[in-house]
């Protein structure tokens, strides 16, 4: 029997579309959930970080990635209004930042089926810090306010006998979490006094009050706060940081940015970490996360001198 050449060619093209239609189909049902070879421990992914925790998350992805060798992450740093536009946009399934999302943006993401995970992951503190030739290390709260408010612009207002000029206040960017903390904790609108400058990143605020008398600069503690890293010790050589008093604890006792007053919360200017997913699954992101609220990531956050979320802290108090 002679098949038709005709017909056995239609048959096989047939045949082609169907196996096409198939891999199509299954490739479409694959968007948005699992990817291939992805696995709590194994992966290749991106998460966006606030500038200001690059210390210490450094940290939590070197160890996390050497101990699960088949797990790729590749963290970008940046400032916290772009790691938010990230998430938003759907460029990064996980995100590390200190502010939580708004009501709108978790109702969008619900509306496209997507679901916002926030994970509490440390304790973190934001430091003032001034010029190692500035004697004034010891502030109280309301001074502090008054700074911001701009009510107060010289350091003879601070201390009549002090010789330094007009207070310069120094941050890292306009899209920064670190002066939008400031900007909520003392109700602060519209522009910022003449008296504020922007730099670009935590470093650079120190380095640019490491060399301005009259300086004042706002940086995340997790910069300074690791005394095992050569970095942390170097940056601490060039600066003061300052002790604050809290508003409810009265003016005679004041307290630096250490883990014990970030523990208590005597410390005023203390904030949360946060990890936010919006994995459709357990991938990598996810493996990420409960790992770095476990035990081996949260000794990190203790070691790097932050108050980890989960683990207990132990204080001890020395009597003389």
């Amino acid at each position: 029997m002679k098949l038709n050449k005709n017909k056995c060619k239609n048959f096989f093209q047939h045949i082609a579309v169907a196996l096409a239609g198939i891999m199509f189909f299954t490739s479409c049902l694959n968007r948005g959930t699992k990817p291939l070879n992805e696995t709590p421990t194994r992966g290749d992914i991106r998460i966006t970080i606030d500038e200001s925790f690059q210390p210490l998350l450094e940290a939590e992805v070197f160890a996390f990635t050497h101990l699960y060798p088949n797990a790729y992450i590749t963290p970008q740093y940046k400032p916290e209004y772009d790691v938010i536009e990230d998430f938003m946009n759907d460029s990064v399934k996980v995100i590390v930042t200190s502010k939580t999302l708004t009501d709108y943006q978790i109702q969008y993401l619900r509306e496209s089926l997507i679901v916002a995970r926030t994970t509490t992951f440390a304790y973190d503190a934001l430091a003032l810090v001034t010029h190692k030739e500035n004697l004034d290390t010891l502030i109280n709260y309301n001074t502090v306010r008054d700074i911001f408010r701009g009510e107060i612009t010289n350091w003879n207002q601070i201390n009549s006998k002090s010789n330094l000029g007009d207070i310069q206040v120094i941050f890292d960017n306009n899209g920064s979490g670190n002066i939008r903390y400031f900007r909520e904790r003392f109700e602060l609108t519209g522009t910022l006094p003449s008296n504020f400058y922007a730099m670009r990143t935590n470093p650079e605020v120190i380095e640019f009050v490491s060399r301005n008398k009259n300086a004042i600069g706002i940086i995340s503690v997790n910069w300074i706060s690791d005394g095992n890293d050569p970095l942390s010790l170097s940056f601490m050589k060039k600066i003061n940081v300052l002790a604050i008093s809290h508003p409810s604890l009265g003016d005679r006792t004041l307290y630096r940015p250490y883990q014990a007053s970030i523990y208590d919360k005597s410390y005023p200017f203390v904030r949360e970490i946060y990890f936010i997913s919006r994995e459709t699954f357990a991938g990598l992101g996810t493996g990420f996360i409960q790992w770095a609220t476990a035990e081996q990531g949260q000794l990190i956050a203790y070691k790097s001198g932050l108050v980890p979320a989960n683990a207990p802290m132990r204080l001890v108090e020395i009597k003389r």
